[in-house]
């Protein structure tokens, strides 16, 4: 579809954000199937168009917005590895959001960046820009796990890049992922101990899930490695839910903890709750709810991308034309189906009301089965346990 469907109006009662992704990395790791490009790869090459392709994306964005007037609540620069771009184009990118949309005065302003790919002066001058977190990277404290995930850093770098965030003034994130090949429960508990010493503000901690299409799906395939079975994959979790918890940390989504509800990932949030965002970059996935649109009319909740390649997002900007690549328009059976998959996921759980149709049946079955906070249930909220966090797809699919 054209670019010319994509219809903005005004949405005030919904917050609004920005997420810019940078699809470089300094090497493809085995497990990633992400849009990101590493040295060597001929798309990687575009790297030095980047910004100004996104920039020029943005005063697109401009255009197309106007009459909305809502500031950025939340931006957060993801990838790929963003900080693999300098500091100054970081800088650049984020003016880029206030000239554009403005920042609300209280705006989260996020970067990811592995702990080999800051230095101390970088992480000053992003926070003097207005950046406010970091989120590292760390994925394992073990040698072995990380060589086999193929990153770059070693274990102590990381507490070396959080001494220099610390000391710049921003609030901390740490990225985890257990379920390697080869990885015990020893191992991964080695992995949150040393997180939780580094005390960090927040702590997200995902199950490793091998693609078919990424080297690692190919060793798996060929029996060069063998995946960690389900039964581990929970007893992960669980270590991770009782260390944490013990050390003050408080789960909101299934996969993220946080020292405080301050603390909590803003911009995630609002993509769990639904909120609108514009997606800056290659690949990079729009979203805007139901509104109205400056002629009066009503406009359906949209969702959108980018095209994938960056040479070519860069070619589209640079000849005046859309970077998008297709529009999904979303009716309200989408929009409530979707507010069950992710809401389902977060600590405060959901009005039973607002499922797409009552299942008081299976509710019941849910609760019973352990899947569903009982007392939650009472009170008309459906809320996961530990238990339900681990099957929280299965729910979902009950529920839908």
């Amino acid at each position: 579809m054209s670019a010319a469907t994509v219809t903005v109006g005004a949405a005030t009662e919904r917050d609004f954000g920005v997420y810019i992704h940078v699809p470089f990395c300094s090497v493809r790791c085995g497990y990633c199937d992400f849009n990101t490009y590493a040295p060597g790869e001929s798309e990687f090459s575009s790297r030095s168009d980047y910004v100004q392709a996104a920039l020029g994306e943005m005063r697109q964005a401009r255009d197309t917005m106007a009459g909305d007037t809502r500031p950025a609540r939340t931006v957060f620069v993801g990838g790929g590895t963003p900080t693999m771009l300098d500091a100054g184009a970081l800088t650049a990118l984020l003016d880029g959001v206030r000239d554009t949309w403005g920042l609300a005065a209280d705006a989260e302003v996020t970067t990811e960046a592995n702990p080999d790919s800051v230095t101390r002066e970088s992480l000053e001058q992003l926070a003097g820009a207005g950046f406010t977190r970091v989120s590292f990277g760390m994925q394992s404290a073990v040698p072995h796990v990380l060589a086999t995930l193929e990153r770059t850093h070693q274990p102590e770098n990381v507490a070396r890049a959080v001494a220099w965030a610390r000391a710049a003034g921003l609030a901390v994130s740490l990225d985890l992922i257990y379920g390697t090949p080869g990885e015990s429960l020893e191992d991964w508990t080695a992995s949150l101990d040393a997180a939780i010493a580094l005390e960090p503000d927040h702590v997200s901690a995902y199950a490793l899930v091998i693609e078919p299409g990424t080297r690692m799906g190919a060793q798996l395939r060929r029996g060069q490695i063998q995946a960690v079975d389900l039964d581990t994959q929970a007893d992960m979790y669980e270590a991770a839910e009782a260390r944490l918890a013990r050390a003050g940390y408080d789960w909101y989504e299934v996969s993220n903890w946080a020292r405080s509800p301050e603390q909590r990932c803003r911009h995630n949030v609002a993509y769990w709750t639904s909120q609108d965002w514009w997606g800056v970059g290659p690949g990079a996935h729009s979203y805007l709810g139901p509104r109205v649109a400056p002629a009066g009319e009503s406009v359906p909740a949209q969702r959108w991308w980018n095209v994938k390649l960056p040479r070519a997002y860069a070619a589209r900007i640079d000849g005046g034309e859309s970077p998008v690549a297709e529009v999904e328009p979303l009716d309200e059976a989408d929009l409530a189906l979707e507010s069950v998959m992710l809401r389902l996921r977060l600590a405060d759980g959901m009005p039973v009301g607002e499922l797409p149709e009552r299942r008081p049946d299976q509710i019941a079955a849910l609760v019973a089965d352990g899947v569903l906070d009982g007392r939650a249930a009472l009170r008309g909220t459906l809320a996961l346990t530990l238990r339900g966090r681990l099957l929280a797809d299965a729910a979902v699919r009950a529920l839908t």
